[in-house]
C-alpha cells in the first residue's frame, strides 16, 4: 500500500516527497510534466507520470493512505483535488497552494509564502505526524457512519458541551449527520448562561430515554458507557475522546484518551485545526470557553497543547459572547445550597467536610466546594447531600499532596463511583449502602450519610477516622423540610 500519494508539479514537491524518509510507508508521486519526473527520478524519489487531472487514470493507482496535492494554480489544485477526491474517497487528502482561492470550499495546508519551503514543508508534514494519523483515523470511521449520537456525561460541564459540538462541527465536514445529546441537566447558572447566549444546540434525554436514531455512538468528556452517563452498559461505542485517564481498558472503534492536557476540548480543537477548513465563531467560542473552565482559567493541570489550543480559538471566537456568559444572576437554590455548606461545615486539620442535606442543584455543590476551599488554612473540602435516593459528591483540593480524585475513589469505589482530577473529583453513592434506616425520618437518613461519609473519607485522607465535634445535624436541622419539587431551570 502506498502510504503517501503526492499529485501535482509544483517544485515543493520535491522537498515534501523527500522529508522523512526514515519514517514506515511508501512514498509515490504522480504528475503530468515528463521534465519535473526526470528531475525526481534523479533525486531517487519514484514518480508516475500520468494524467492527474483524470480520475480514471488516478484510480490505476494502489490506493493510498494519504492524498497530497500541491498545486501553484487554483485551477489545476481544484482540478487535481476532485479527480484525486473521487479516486481515493477514503484516503486523507490535503491539498496546499501558495495563494487559496477565496471562492475554494476544499482544505489547504496554510497560506504561507512558497519562499520559505522549509516552513512550508514542515507544516505540511506535521499534518502527517501522530496528530494527522489520529485525524485520519477518525474521519473514515465518521465517513462510515451517516448518523452519530455524540454523547458527553450526564450534567454536562462546559469541556463537555464544547467537545460535543466540536466533535459534530468535524464529523458534519465528513457528510455525517449528527446529534448532541445528554442527559441529567444544566444546572449551573454559568453553564446555563453558556448554552443560552451562544445558542448551542442540544438535546436533552429523560431518564431510561433511547438515544435518537443513529448508526454510530461518540462519547466525549468520559469513556465507558454506563458510566457517568444513563447508557446501557453494553451499548457499542464508535468513538472515545477524553483527557481523563480510564481505570480500565476502553472499548471502541477508535480511542483517543490523553490525560496530559487540561480539557477534552483541547483535542477537539486539535482534530478541527488538523482539518483545515475555517474555524465557525461558535464552535470556537464554546471550544475556548470549554478548555477556560476546565483548567480552572489556565491554572489547574494546563499544558502546552491547552495554551496553544486557546491561541488559535482566540482568533475566532467571541470573546464579548464570552464576557457575558462569565457573569450571570446565581439562582436563589444555588445560594441556599452553598449557605447550608459554609452553615454546616465541619472543619477536621486542614479539611472541610459540609453536608447540605436534601438538595435539588447538582451545580450547586461543585461551587459550595469551590468556596469552601477560599478559607483559611483549608486544603480540601468535600461536599455532599441527598437528591433522588442518591448522595451526591463534590470535592476540590489545593494542596500537593492531595490527589483529591484518587482519594474519592479509593474512599467509595466500593459503595458507588467516584473519582476525577487531582484537585476536584465528584461521586454517586446509591442511598441503600446506608444500611436500614428509616426512611421517613430525613433526620436519622441525614445523620446516617454524615457517618458513612466522614467515616471513609477521613480513613482515606487521614490514615484514619478523627474526632468529630456534633453532628451537624444537631447543631442544626431546620432546613430538613423537604424541598417542594420544582422543575429544572430551562436551558
Amino acid at each position: 500500500m502506498i502510504d503517501r500519494l503526492i499529485l501535482g508539479r509544483d517544485r515543493l514537491i520535491r522537498q515534501v516527497a523527500t522529508s522523512r524518509l526514515d519514517e514506515p510507508g511508501s512514498v509515490l508521486v504522480g504528475t503530468d510534466d515528463s521534465h519535473f519526473a526526470n528531475s525526481l527520478r534523479d533525486a531517487g524519489v519514484p514518480v508516475s507520470v500520468t494524467d492527474i487531472t483524470s480520475t480514471d487514470e488516478l484510480a490505476t493507482f494502489e490506493p493510498p493512505d494519504i492524498v497530497m496535492v500541491i498545486e501553484q494554480s487554483n485551477e489545476r489544485l481544484e482540478t487535481v483535488t476532485d479527480a484525486a477526491n473521487l479516486a481515493f474517497p477514503d484516503a486523507y487528502l490535503l491539498s496546499y497552494n501558495d495563494s487559496p482561492s477565496p471562492d475554494s470550499d476544499i482544505p489547504v495546508a496554510a497560506d504561507v509564502s512558497s519562499s520559505a519551503h522549509q516552513q512550508v514543508t514542515e507544516h505540511i508534514m506535521s499534518r502527517l505526524g501522530e496528530q494527522g494519523r489520529r485525524l485520519r483515523q477518525l474521519s473514515r470511521i465518521l465517513r462510515q457512519i451517516d448518523k452519530l449520537a455524540v454523547v458527553p456525561h450526564d450534567n454536562p460541564d462546559p469541556d463537555a458541551i464544547a467537545s460535543a459540538v466540536g466533535l459534530r462541527a468535524l464529523a458534519e465536514r465528513f457528510g455525517c449527520e449528527c446529534t448532541v445529546c445528554y442527559y441529567g441537566e444544566i444546572n449551573h447558572q454559568e453553564n446555563r448562561a453558556f448554552v443560552n447566549v451562544l445558542a448551542l444546540d442540544l438535546t436533552e434525554l429523560a431518564p431510561g430515554e433511547q438515544l435518537p436514531e443513529s448508526d454510530g455512538i461518540a462519547l466525549v468528556d468520559h469513556s465507558r458507557a454506563g458510566i457517568n452517563d444513563q447508557l446501557p452498559e453494553e451499548t457499542p461505542i464508535d468513538i472515545v475522546i477524553d483527557h481523563h485517564p480510564p481505570r480500565t481498558p476502553v472499548d471502541a472503534r477508535y480511542v483517543d484518551l490523553r490525560s496530559d492536557v487540561g480539557a477534552t476540548s483541547t483535542l477537539i480543537t486539535e482534530y478541527l485545526e488538523q482539518q483545515g477548513l475555517p474555524l465557525d465563531e461558535t464552535v470556537a467560542s464554546a471550544l475556548l470557553f470549554g478548555i477556560h473552565v476546565d483548567t480552572d482559567r489556565f491554572k489547574r493541570e494546563v499544558s502546552t497543547a491547552d495554551f496553544e489550543a486557546a491561541a488559535t480559538l482566540v482568533k475566532t471566537a467571541d470573546m464579548d459572547a464570552l464576557s457575558r456568559i462569565e457573569s450571570p444572576n446565581i439562582s436563589g437554590r444555588t445560594l441556599d445550597t452553598v449557605t447550608r455548606a459554609y452553615r454546616n461545615r465541619t472543619v477536621v486539620g486542614p479539611h472541610v467536610l459540609a453536608p447540605v442535606g436534601l438538595f435539588s442543584d447538582r451545580d450547586a455543590l461543585s461551587q459550595a466546594a469551590d468556596h469552601l476551599l477560599t478559607l483559611d488554612g483549608i486544603e480540601t473540602t468535600l461536599v455532599y447531600g441527598i437528591m433522588d435516593d442518591v448522595i451526591y459528591l463534590s470535592a476540590r483540593a489545593q494542596s500537593d499532596e492531595v490527589d483529591i480524585g484518587e482519594t474519592l475513589r479509593q474512599a467509595f469505589e466500593q459503595v458507588g463511583s467516584a473519582g476525577g482530577h487531582a484537585d476536584m473529583a465528584g461521586g454517586q453513592i446509591p442511598i441503600g449502602i446506608i444500611g436500614e434506616v428509616d426512611d421517613e425520618d430525613d433526620l436519622a437518613v441525614e445523620q446516617s450519610v454524615e457517618a458513612v461519609i466522614t467515616d471513609r473519607y477521613l480513613d482515606v485522607i487521614e490514615g484514619g477516622p478523627r474526632p468529630l465535634k456534633p453532628s451537624s445535624f444537631d447543631r442544626d436541622s431546620s432546613y430538613l423540610i423537604s424541598l417542594p419539587d420544582e422543575k429544572p431551570d430551562d436551558i
